[in-house]
């Protein structure tokens, strides 16, 4: 199951244990965070696509820290007339764990049911006879 999300104007792909970082949010680490903001959401094959936002859906996570990028210069010139400027920036991001994907009315993973050792031992005689 995967969803994509809406947080802090962009738009990330997340599954269940991603870690992801994003423009930092007003939480402390620590703290847990929910976003409503679903644009689709895959459960097991079903797509649900929203209008804009899929409804009765909710991700939630955990900030895990707040961290920041690296350093980008900014270098402007002018030829000839001896301009010259540099700067530099390093962008604010928080570190998220998403935690759950939650979905109204959607069915839970089902794990495949293991078949009992004399089950599959007649399964697998049978492969060799073929009727006529």
């Amino acid at each position: 199951m995967y969803a994509i999300v809406e947080i802090a104007g962009q738009q990330f792909k997340v599954r269940k244990n991603d870690e992801i970082f994003v423009h930092r949010l007003d939480a402390e680490p620590g703290t847990s965070v929910e976003f409503k903001e679903v644009l689709l959401v895959d459960n097991n094959g079903k797509i649900d696509v929203g209008k804009p936002h899929v409804e009765d859906c909710k991700v939630s996570g955990k900030v895990l820290e707040h961290a920041r990028g690296d350093k980008v210069i900014v270098f402007k010139k002018t030829r000839r007339k001896g301009f010259q400027k540099e700067t530099g920036h390093r962008q604010d991001f928080s570190k998220i764990l998403i935690e759950s994907i939650t979905l109204k009315g959607a069915a839970k993973e089902k794990k495949p049911k293991k078949e009992p050792l004399e089950e599959q031992v007649s399964n697998t005689e049978n492969l060799g006879e073929k009727e006529i």
